[in-house]
């Protein structure tokens, strides 16, 4: 209904535009449009482009998916190029071309960022993680997911400089090692989802410090993580009271000895108990363990 309502108001007929921009427009009627269409209406007249270009100098977040499959990387620059305002920064389909030459100047004019979503861009550096560290010292959310990049030193610049972190995710950043993890969740104590899946470098000491460092982390992913055992799923039960969930698909050194406490505790966990993981596996085979009398 609001694009029918602009698209059917030119300015010659002097209604839409002559409202407040910034108090009515803005606030109120161009952030219930999606962004791509917002970018179409700037081709109606030069007074729409002024005004979308003034949305987009005000724009507390910015979502690559919204605009399409692809954006490309000169749209970018020129959206983001006067916002300081940003809230929420979110690239999920710029792999192919996002490097810290585009990255950089974005995450350095807007300190206000407190949920950063760089999942799978892998042609930045560790120069990029530096940056955020440095310009958004209110980062509550960040997602490195599959960006290999990432490194201890890096990792060691944003636990120094943003201390109320709340989520993490490092899924499949392989440098790091337990070591780089400690130090992460010995300053920022406040994390209440971390993922470390798919890291084989992530063991036992590093869930030992998490659990004794984060007693509010209600989410953790361990999945893939082959060397953490028993030992430390115990401690994580000891010291966590507030966990709500744990991912320790294919962790084989962990067993139902320890997960038990978690699972009584109403833990969501995603291996199923041994009896229950047997029949699903025998119902498989031979179709007909549904029909078991488990009282023979």
């Amino acid at each position: 209904a609001p694009w029918r309502l602009m698209m059917s108001l030119t300015p010659s007929r002097g209604c839409l535009l002559d409202l407040p921009w910034e108090d009515i427009l803005v606030p109120h009627i161009l952030c219930h449009l999606p962004l791509q269409q917002l970018l179409s209406l700037q081709r109606v007249s030069k007074s729409f482009q002024s005004l979308i270009q003034l949305y987009l100098a005000n724009m507390r977040c910015f979502d690559s998916s919204q605009i399409g499959p692809a954006i490309p990387r000169a749209a970018f620059v020129n959206l983001l190029k006067d916002n300081e305002v940003l809230q929420q920064l979110a690239l999920q389909n710029c792999a192919d071309w996002l490097t810290d030459r585009e990255l950089l100047p974005v995450i350095g004019q807007n300190h206000h960022l407190h949920q950063i979503q760089l999942k799978g861009c892998a042609q930045l550096s560790r120069h990029a993680l530096v940056a955020i560290s440095l310009s958004c010292p209110n980062l509550r959310r960040l997602s490195l997911a599959h960006c290999e990049w990432v490194d201890s030193l890096s990792l060691r610049s944003l636990a120094d400089h943003c201390k109320v972190l709340e989520a993490v995710d490092l899924t499949a950043c392989r440098q790091l090692k337990d070591e780089a993890i400690c130090y992460l969740v010995q300053k920022c104590s406040r994390l209440k989802s971390l993922s470390l899946a798919v890291n084989a470098n992530v063991g036992d000491v590093a869930v030992e410090e998490i659990a004794k460092c984060c007693p509010e982390l209600e989410h953790l992913d361990l999945t893939g993580c082959l060397r953490v055992k028993n030992d430390s799923i115990r401690v994580l039960a000891e010291y966590c009271p507030k966990l709500r969930s744990l991912k320790v698909k294919h962790c084989h050194n962990v067993a139902e000895s320890s997960l038990s406490i978690l699972r009584s505790r109403g833990v969501e966990l995603d291996v199923e108990p041994p009896l229950q993981r047997a029949l699903v596996l025998l119902q498989d085979v031979v179709g007909f363990a549904p029909f078991i009398n488990l009282q023979i």
